[in-house]
């Protein structure tokens, strides 16, 4: 929120879990997570590993009832702990910067199909 009150945000942030897998780039590993919330530019997570800002990511979300996962190619926005005792995991902001058409129009179609869900 803007310190005036009123949401900065030009897209509505679902609060739905996903499952998600992602690659940092320079890095071999596949990590899996679960999405807090996302939207069409971005989304949230949990994660015990440690992520740097700015850094990129190469992500799979899998979508309900979506047969392939939607791939995205995104930046780590922000990171923050979750928590405050030792251990505590992070929470990532990620700003998704480039996905392609068909992969757009998959994210876009589930982000309506959810809210028109949500409003019934």
């Amino acid at each position: 929120m803007a310190p005036n009150g009123q949401e900065r945000r030009r897209f509505i942030r679902l609060e739905v879990p996903l499952k998600m897998s992602f690659v940092v780039e320079g890095e071999q590993i596949i990590r899996s997570e679960t999405a807090k919330d996302i939207s069409a530019l971005g989304t949230r997570f949990q994660t015990k590993q440690k992520l740097d800002e700015n850094k990129a990511l190469e992500m799979k979300l899998e979508l309900p009832d979506t047969p392939n996962p939607v791939h995205v190619k995104g930046k780590v926005a922000w990171v923050r702990k979750a928590g405050l005792e030792d251990g505590a995991p992070q929470e990532v902001g990620i700003e998704f910067i480039k996905i392609e058409e068909d992969n757009k129009n998959t994210l876009l179609k589930y982000l309506c199909d959810t809210i028109y869900k949500q409003s019934q």
